[in-house]
């Protein structure tokens, strides 16, 4: 088997936002992940993209003109004039008005246009863009740290090539923005593990939210409970995968990678290692799909950087080492400086077998509710504007242009 062709965007500028200093959410984590993608040569391995940013007419493909308006006027400076516009489009506590929101935005929204634009012209077999994946945005309004849901925009452009797409989901919280933009579609399944119950955010995916219309049967959810474990995990992961493959039969991957689902996360509640978080990615790579893998949630950022620089790793089928490289951020990682630490925590696993099996049995009779694989009759695409966009901005980054000298990391 060849190996895959890789594509890997990143933004130098997309860890320098900030949400505020007691919020969650760090974009330096994205910072932290790249120096370790940089610090294990992985970069060399695949053909790295500092990708041009996403248009507020490209945002609108799917979210409403006020509300996108919206985020390119709004900041700290002016807050007060837009109370009434805040409340409208849930700007405030959870999604702040940040300095360089909208940038923020075009950023990580233009890394998952320009890997679907990859993907349908054959550019790559995988395209990875950690600063993706905000799951939870809405058409006309943020929620959950999200503002921009880039997920259902890429999916939009993978649609213009690919008769079915498979949304795969393994943040701990419900892709809930993704699965309500296509919940009346058989063009595209959505599937989530995540945890559900208690007042957990955001409060949907249970397991009989199967879809709608001519959706009906096509939102998947595996809704689990605190401290689930690895080998309870991959007990229920892998069979409904192989499950979800056989039945559906997409044509490409989009799978969010949320790393608030490993052990230790700050806002989580399982006892999932990196290694384990990365099996799922593994097992998916194993389909020989085309696949777009992206970010997501994530709030220990030590351990989101390790997770996303392990699973960068295992998409290239390249070892890499448990001791960390010496980078720039190398005391982010004290006291142990490896890539696989214990991430176990005292949370009492809930997820019993026999509730596990009641909804791997939900689920199967779910998907044997499929008749067959839909398929639609596919027109000539019309002339792609994306494409010649990027062409035209979008350029390889040279190993000179902001990777620090690394040599000493070769030796």
């Amino acid at each position: 088997m060849s190996k895959k062709r890789v594509s890997y965007f990143y933004d130098p500028e997309v860890g320098n936002f900030h949400y505020g200093a007691n919020h969650p959410m760090k974009p330096h984590r994205l910072a932290l992940t790249h120096d370790l993608v940089i610090g294990y040569g992985l970069y060399r391995k695949m053909s790295v993209f500092r990708p041009c940013r996403a248009t507020d007419q490209e945002m609108c493909k799917f979210h409403s003109v006020d509300y996108v308006d919206f985020l390119q006027r709004i900041s700290p400076h002016n807050i007060q004039g837009f109370s009434f516009l805040c409340n409208k489009f849930n700007v405030g506590d959870d999604c702040p008005a940040f300095s360089g929101l909208f940038d923020f935005c075009s950023i990580y929204t233009g890394g998952t246009l320009e890997s679907a634009v990859q993907l349908n012209n054959n550019v790559c077999d995988v395209a990875i863009n950690w600063s993706g994946g905000l799951h939870h945005a809405k058409k006309f309004e943020a929620s959950g740290f999200c503002y921009v849901n880039d997920i259902v925009l890429g999916i939009m452009e993978l649609l213009r090539y690919h008769p079915r797409v498979l949304y795969l989901d393994i943040d701990i919280h419900h892709g809930d923005g993704v699965q309500e933009a296509f919940y009346l579609t058989d063009r595209v399944m959505t599937v989530s593990f995540h945890k559900y119950g208690n007042g957990f955010f955001p409060g949907t995916g249970d397991m009989y939210e199967v879809g709608a219309r001519e959706g009906c049967n096509y939102s998947i959810n595996v809704p689990l409970k605190d401290g689930i474990d690895d080998h309870n995990y991959m007990s229920i992961f892998r069979p409904v995968m192989q499950s979800v493959m056989k039945h559906y039969q997409p044509s490409v991957i989009v799978l969010q990678c949320g790393a608030d689902s490993l052990g230790c996360d700050r806002l989580g509640c399982f006892n999932l290692s990196i290694r384990q978080h990365g099996e799922c990615v593994d097992f998916m790579k194993k389909f020989n799909i085309p696949m777009v893998v992206l970010g997501g949630g994530g709030y220990t950022i030590r351990n989101v950087a390790r997770c996303w620089a392990y699973e960068t790793s295992l998409l290239l089928d390249t070892q890499i080492s448990n001791d960390l490289p010496c980078t720039d951020y190398f005391e982010y990682f004290a006291p142990d400086y490896t890539l696989h630490p214990d991430t176990t925590t005292k949370i009492e696993n809930q997820n019993t077998r026999t509730y596990l099996d009641n909804v791997m049995t939900t689920v199967e009779e779910t998907l044997r509710n499929l008749s067959f694989a839909p398929s639609v009759q596919m027109q000539e695409v019309p002339p792609d504007f994306y494409v010649s966009k990027y062409q035209q901005e979008s350029k390889p980054i040279a190993d000179n242009e902001f990777y620090r000298d690394d040599k000493d990391n070769d030796k």
